[in-house]
């Protein structure tokens, strides 16, 4: 799997009909900056408004996952969203002028194309993990659905689906990496009962249904009469159908197409969560009400795990910077280099990481013993961490000294002591102006706030 954060290089349209809603919609993916995630935006709506991809703004599962936010909603959304998690892509978002994505073929594998003629960018920024902590299930007797999460170092998926049809049978699908998704998984269109379609049809649903962008099973004897109607619904001059097969004899991409799709909308559901997951997923019979039932679980455990403004730190991944490319951007040294490595690093957010030892100089005459971090270098390695942010905004960092004009509401919370691991967070509260930076700084040991101050710095070139 990745570890930094990606999105597309530039933007990029599709367009077609929506499923349910039969409206003709153009959409349109563009970049985004680090940690803005998935979005929605109705640009034909007056105020634009957007919609988060969050499982908390889903409001109706019927036969698709539909989000909800300001008053603006958008229908269909797991085979973009699946796209988006099986390429890998963080951050991006996507402008509809109509209420519903394209259905386009029924799959995914139309969206990964044209995202990945659009190429992608790799982020100052590392990607952060939901790794499940422990086994989550969750289990819907009346429809005897099962699902878990179950910790893994990975993002393994594993469906089964049984519809007691004599032509689907009992079927399974899954993949051991993400990666296979592309391949394995997205081109695998979206199905139905021809039971289903009088009862969809009369409730309005796949207005934009056609035998092109859905795969109907006949699992019965159907007459003539009936074939005829069919061919009314899709607008078609004749539908046929074997004794028991697909309607209008459409081939099916796999033997198992109909679990690799269950395994689609699963992969586009969970992406619901809010950021990439690492964990074992089974699911026995989903649909996209325990989907969506099983993300809120997913996230409320995330949350239980701790708040998502804190900088997540982990040492296994690279850094954005390591101490080598920290030293030939700030001027510090020993025993004043108080920064380990670079985190996170946006236009207008860094963070950072000091590792806090007993062998630190200022041990030996700061409370020997009773060994404390002095806040005055909590402070000083926090404007380290801003002294990064605020050089990156230059072409040539190294010709730049940066300087304090000031420190505000400056608050010491909790002591720092051998073996914490300091993380710094540092914002800018307004746009750089004539080389003045003012930002909002913070460390955290674990999930406490330990210093936190607003911090006045100028950038100055050297002099020749």
């Amino acid at each position: 799997m990745r570890v930094k954060q990606h999105t597309i290089k530039k933007q990029v349209t599709v367009s077609g009909v929506g499923l349910h809603t039969g409206v003709i919609s153009n959409m349109t993916f563009l970049p985004a900056p680090p940690n803005h995630g998935y979005k929605f935006q109705r640009i034909d709506i007056e105020g634009l408004p957007t919609i988060d991809a969050d499982v908390d703004n889903v409001v109706d599962v019927s036969r698709g996952t539909t989000l909800e936010q300001s008053g603006a909603r958008v229908f269909t959304v797991e085979h973009v969203l699946a796209a988006l998690v099986g390429l890998e892509i963080d951050n991006i978002l996507i402008q509809l002028d109509g209420p519903e994505p394209p259905i386009m073929d029924g799959s995914s594998i139309q969206f990964i194309e044209i995202l990945e003629s659009a190429g992608f960018e790799e982020q100052n920024a590392l990607r952060r993990f939901f790794e499940v902590p422990e086994s989550i299930t969750y289990r819907d007797a009346s429809r005897e659905v099962e699902m878990a999460a179950l910790p893994l170092d990975d993002y393994r998926v594993t469906v089964m689906v049984d519809y007691n049809s004599p032509v689907l049978g009992s079927q399974h699908a899954s993949i051991t990496d993400i990666s296979q998704f592309r391949t394995e998984i997205a081109s695998c269109r979206t199905f139905c009962f021809l039971h289903e379609l009088e009862m969809l049809y009369n409730q309005n649903l796949i207005k934009g249904g056609d035998l092109n962008n859905a795969i109907v099973v006949v699992d019965r004897v159907v007459e003539e009469k009936e074939l005829e109607h069919l061919a009314k619904m899709f607008n078609k001059q004749k539908v046929e159908v074997r004794k028991e097969g697909i309607l209008n004899n459409v081939e099916l991409r796999y033997k198992n197409e109909p679990a690799r799709h269950k395994l689609l909308d699963v992969v586009g559901d969970l992406a619901l969560v809010g950021r990439p997951i690492k964990a074992q997923i089974l699911a026995a019979r989903p649909g996209h009400a325990a989907n969506v039932a099983f993300a809120k679980k997913l996230k409320r455990a995330m949350e239980k795990a701790g708040p998502s403004h804190i900088p997540h730190y982990d040492p296994k991944l690279p850094p954005v910077m390591d101490i080598a490319q920290i030293s030939n951007i700030l001027p510090h040294r020993y025993p004043f280099q108080l920064l380990d490595k670079i985190i996170y690093l946006d236009e207008t957010v860094v963070a950072g990481v000091k590792n806090v030892t007993i062998n630190e100089p200022f041990f030996m005459g700061h409370f020997p013993a009773n060994p404390v971090m002095p806040g005055v270098l909590q402070v000083e390695a926090m404007a380290q961490t801003g002294g990064i942010l605020v050089l990156s905004t230059v072409d040539d960092p190294e010709n730049y000294w940066t300087y304090f004009l000031g420190i505000e509401n400056c608050k010491f919370r909790k002591m720092v002591v051998p073996g914490d691991t300091l993380v710094f967070k540092c914002e800018l509260l307004a746009p750089i102006r004539r080389g003045i930076a003012k930002m909002k700084g913070e460390a955290y040991v674990g999930n406490t706030l330990v210093c936190e101050a607003v911090m006045t710095a100028s950038i100055v070139r050297k002099e020749s």
